[in-house]
């Protein structure tokens, strides 16, 4: 069975959640992203933060983004996969919750980031309808 620890790109890098939006979107012109996991104090994962949620969420509203803390945007319980789970299993999560990547943590640590790509190119006969799900209307 392949699993998610398989596919996923390892070494996550997070936003720290009192990080500001600016040196989030620093890390993530770095690192040639356009999302990353915001991690606590604690290193555990508080959620996620996208390109889009700088721009949408803090600048389009008037948001000073050297002020915002990605944390503020950790909201609820992010979607994640454990390492171990079967890639059956994050294509489903992703279809779920309607997301194109998702937090690999094995017990609370993140250790990789699994992206709709990584399935795609392991299992292609399973991605055109997983790429349907994920991106239908909510």
């Amino acid at each position: 069975m392949t699993t998610a620890r398989d596919l996923m790109t390892p070494g996550a890098e997070c936003a720290g959640e009192n990080d500001t939006l600016v040196e989030a979107a620093r890390t993530m012109r770095d690192l040639d992203v356009g999302a990353l996991p915001i991690c606590g104090e604690d290193n555990r994962l508080k959620g996620m933060l996208t390109d889009r949620d700088i721009v949408v969420k803090c600048i389009a509203d008037g948001g000073d983004p050297s002020q915002v803390t990605a944390g503020s945007f950790a909201q609820g319980k992010p979607v994640t996969i454990g390492a171990d789970d079967s890639i059956e299993e994050a294509l489903r999560t992703m279809e779920d919750h309607q997301v194109r990547r998702l937090p690999v943590i094995d017990g609370h640590t993140l250790v990789g980031m699994l992206a709709q790509a990584d399935v795609a190119r392991a299992v292609p006969a399973k991605t055109g309808e997983a790429v349907e799900e994920i991106s239908r209307p909510g």
